[in-house]
């Protein structure tokens, strides 16, 4: 214990205590650690942590040697060691148990009975005497200050707020574990720990009073610090005076600490005292004077080994005390006449605190120490694991209260159609989705309005069939007019088969496809009667936008209070609050995943001391305050949204919204509607363009076989002129040859004579042309079909004979055999034509309309469909 003196301008009251040191024997920690680390994790191991064992070691020599005397650099060599403790207490179990560090014994002293010491093979002892020893370090910076001075009190006043923290923390974090056992010395107890706390914090009180005189503050104020003074020393006082602390300390301590608490009463009263002059309260200030007075006298007799200076700041008080009572006695028996009450009846005097203890868990925190960072026991791997599913049970469940309130939201608005029906106010509405995208497919499609150069464009191709049709036509006519003429002109000598016999199947295909070309004109022509008799019905298809054609939501034409606009803007106040609560519950769910992806805990686990179940009941009520944000979110929603139903529901019959959602409801069915008729329409328009092509392709196939057909005709043809010229030729020279000469067939030129010998012709006296064996059934031999006509779809809306052929057949061209006509001539004739190779089916090259259809393929249906 030491005091140092200094002048103070309430007197002579300036002595205060400090603590000394506790002593300690020397211990290795470097040998029994490493060896530690090398049998229970690796050699390895233990030389990467070379450099963090050296540090312990030297940091525990210097704490044994007080090798700088220098109070602030002892003070951080205390706080550094402790924190390394804390790191080495949850790697290293030391204790007697031979599977532990069982070669450590720390052995301390009492600070103020040395002869008594305490050793443990723990690390509760060393830990605990390492706080006493900085709860005295701190306690003397403070006593080290100059006091004369206001920033030297102040400097004081923080050095013993301090110190008391170090008590503090002493007394609630290791008293208890270094005293298990009973081997503990006195003054790391629980008890000595709280009066050294006590006795701190009426220390750096005192330096704020101090200083309140040294200012000049109110004699009410200086009062109230005074006896808050007073009443630090009377709760250390009260623990010394009780076991095992009162035969613990010198008498001179108890001495010390009584008369200080009856100088700062006795000066509390004094302070009151005046300021009770000043409001003639005289009664009072008598009363208190003299209780002051009766405490002074009651301290003086148990002042025996005190220090000087007290009893003389208790002399001069006790005398200034004495002056203003016999003042205030005089002016109460002359002037005041007040009854005087007794001391015992007066109520306490007024106190406040202006120090409390320094919060040492930030100074002493480890979690941010990189010693022995690479040991990681299993319990801490185990305990952050069940941690963090704690943490991930908490967010899982809020973000399930916020998602739950979201869609009640969006439930709840789309049963009252918010904002639509404001929206719908303002000329801002929109359709469904689903119906906006088909109105929105059928725009891009080119529309209702598109339709007419579809239909054009159905007609270009069926004008480029019937065509192709003629031209087939007239191409096998002609052939046929030319070989009976021939026929006419040669007679019995023109053998070959007439034309007709010949082209009887391309002739029944041509009819085929006339007959189809027919009933498909009709059929266009059901689709362009359709296309005009709802051409009005689906003009709301061009609409653009599309909800320029929807009915508003119009005000009311008559108002009896005009309150149209307040009605409408509480509504659109109250959804924008919603609004914000929506917002604010996202920002919410943000922090938590936020706090969690920040939350390690990891570095605490490894410097706690204590019940891991304590340090999770710290660590989660992080999370307490945005919880109870989302609880007040979430109930805040449910009154808005309760709030917003009624104003709904006037607004709702204010603006007659039934009625408007009935008129809307009507205008999507006919959007509807619309959309379903001109979907059928262009699936036909479709159908029709698809068969046109396919049939293009058919008619072009016989149109090439016909112009094959035709010049194979044209090739015979000349040679049985020849022939019959030949023959001609031959009948005239044996004429003349007998004298008689007869002929119906003109002469034939020299260059076609030819030698006797060659009248004869060697060749089989077959028919000129022989029909190929009847092909399988054309593809356009037999009615088949439509397209989309499936047995499950109605009959078309118009009459169709039963025999007759649908008006669009299937394009199957490519299925047909491609050499129909391809035999020769006659027999042993080889013409050019057939000498090149037979042609492939589908390699006629594609006359114009037979590019891919730019529209795209019907849905469903065929092409016959009721219009």
């Amino acid at each position: 214990m030491a005091a140092t003196p200094s002048s103070s301008a309430a007197g002579a009251t300036n002595i205060m205590l400090a603590i000394f040191e506790k002593k300690t024997n020397s211990v290795d920690l470097y040998r029994p650690l490493r060896n530690y680390i090398a049998f229970n994790y690796s050699e390895r191991e233990a030389q990467n942590l070379e450099d963090d064992l050296q540090t312990l070691k030297q940091q525990r020599a210097d704490i044994e040697r007080h090798s700088d005397p220098s109070l602030p650099s002892r003070r951080d060599l205390l706080q550094s060691y402790f924190r390394a403790l804390c790191l080495v207490e949850t790697r290293f179990p030391i204790s007697p148990d031979p599977a532990h560090v069982n070669a450590l014994t720390f052995v301390w002293f009492d600070a103020f009975k040395p002869k008594q010491k305490s050793s443990q093979q723990n690390i509760h002892l060393e830990k605990a005497s390492v706080l006493f020893n900085l709860g005295a370090v701190y306690s003397q910076i403070g006593l080290s200050y100059d006091r004369n001075t206001v920033d030297g009190r102040r400097q004081a006043s923080h050095a013993f707020i301090a110190a008391a923290g170090a008590f503090a923390y002493l007394r609630d974090n290791a008293s208890m574990k270094a005293s298990i056992g009973g081997s503990a010395t006195v003054d790391i107890s629980g008890e000595c720990a709280g009066m050294l706390e006590k006795l701190m914090l009426a220390q750096a009180q005192e330096c704020v009073f101090e200083n309140s005189i040294a200012k000049g503050s109110t004699p009410g104020v200086c009062s109230k610090i005074s006896r808050q003074v007073g009443l630090y020393y009377e709760e250390a006082l009260a623990a010394l005076n009780v076991a095992p602390l009162n035969t613990h300390f010198d008498k001179s301590w108890i001495a010390h600490v009584q008369l200080k608490s009856a100088l700062f009463y006795a000066e509390a009263c004094f302070r009151y005292g005046l300021e009770l002059h000043e409001k003639e309260e005289i009664a009072e200030e008598i009363a208190r004077l003299r209780s002051a007075i009766n405490v002074l006298t009651e301290a003086k007799r148990n002042s025996k080994g005190a220090a000087a200076q007290i009893l003389d700041a208790i002399g001069k008080l006790e005398a200034n005390i004495n002056r203003n009572l016999e003042r205030a006695v005089k002016e109460n028996d002359r002037v005041y006449l007040m009854r005087v009450p007794s001391p015992s009846s007066l109520p306490p005097l007024a106190a406040f605190s202006m120090v409390k203890p320094m919060a040492m868990s930030e100074v002493l925190d480890a979690s941010k120490e990189k010693m022995f960072a690479s040991l990681v026991p299993d319990s801490s791997t185990k305990a952050l694991s069940r941690y963090t599913e704690m943490v991930d049970d908490i967010i899982r469940m809020q973000a399930e209260k916020l998602q739950q309130a979201s869609e009640l939201t969006r439930v709840r608005l789309k049963e009252m159609e918010l904002p639509d029906s404001i929206l719908a106010l303002e000329g801002n509405f929109t359709l469904p989705t689903s119906l906006k995208e088909d109105v929105e497919a059928v725009q891009i499609s080119g529309g209702p309005a598109g339709l007419e150069a579809e239909l054009q464009q159905l007609r270009d191709l069926r004008r480029v069939n019937q065509e192709l049709l003629v031209q087939t036509e007239e191409l096998l006519q002609k052939e046929a007019r030319e070989d009976s003429q021939f026929r006419s002109q040669f007679g019995t000598k023109w053998t070959r088969p007439q034309s007709s016999t010949l082209t009887k199947n391309l002739q029944d295909r041509l009819n085929r496809f006339a007959g189809n070309l027919k009933q498909a004109a009709e059929s266009d022509g059901r689709i362009e009667r359709s296309v005009r008799e709802n051409s009005a019905f689906m003009s709301i298809l061009d609409a653009r936008p599309i909800e320029s054609a929807l009915p508003t939501l119009a005000r009311p034409i008559m108002s009896l209070d005009q309150n149209e606009d307040a009605i409408v803007g509480s509504l659109k106040q109250s959804l924008r609050q919603l609004e914000t609560l929506g917002a604010q519950r996202a920002g919410l769910e943000d922090m938590l995943k936020e706090m969690k992806r920040k939350d390690d805990i990891l570095p605490k686990l490894m410097t706690s001391t204590g019940s891991h179940e304590d340090l999770f009941k710290k660590e989660i009520a992080k999370y307490d305050h945005i919880c109870e944000e989302i609880a007040q979110n979430i109930e805040a929603q449910e009154q808005l949204l309760m709030q917003i139903q009624a104003q709904n529901d006037e607004f709702s019959a204010l603006f007659n919204l039934e009625d408007y959602k009935a008129s809307r409801e009507k205008c999507y069915k006919q959007i509807e509607a619309a959309i379903a008729k001109f979907r059928e329409i262009k699936d036909n328009i479709n159908e029709g363009l698809k068969f046109y092509v396919t049939l293009q392709d058919a008619i072009t196939n016989v149109k090439q076989q016909s112009n094959d057909f035709v010049m194979t005709r044209n090739i015979q043809c000349r040679e049985m002129i020849e022939d019959v010229q030949r023959q001609v030729a031959g009948l005239s020279f044996q004429d003349k040859s007998s004298g008689a000469f007869s002929s119906s067939y003109p002469p034939v030129g020299s260059q076609n004579q030819r030698p006797s010998t060659q009248q004869t012709d060697p060749r089989p006296q077959t028919p000129y042309y022989q029909p190929p064996e009847q092909p399988p059934v054309s593809s356009y031999g037999q009615p088949l079909p439509s397209y989309g006509s499936a047995a499950h779809q109605p009959p078309p809306p118009y009459h169709i004979p039963p025999t007759s052929a649908p008006p669009y057949q299937p394009h199957q061209v490519h299925q047909q055999a491609p050499a129909e006509y391809g035999q020769p001539a006659y027999p042993g004739w080889r013409g050019p034509y057939y000498n090149a190779p037979a042609q492939q089916p589908g390699s006629v090259p594609r006359p114009p309309y037979t590019v891919p259809s730019p529209y795209p393929p019907p849905h469903q249906g065929g092409y016959y469909k009721q219009q």
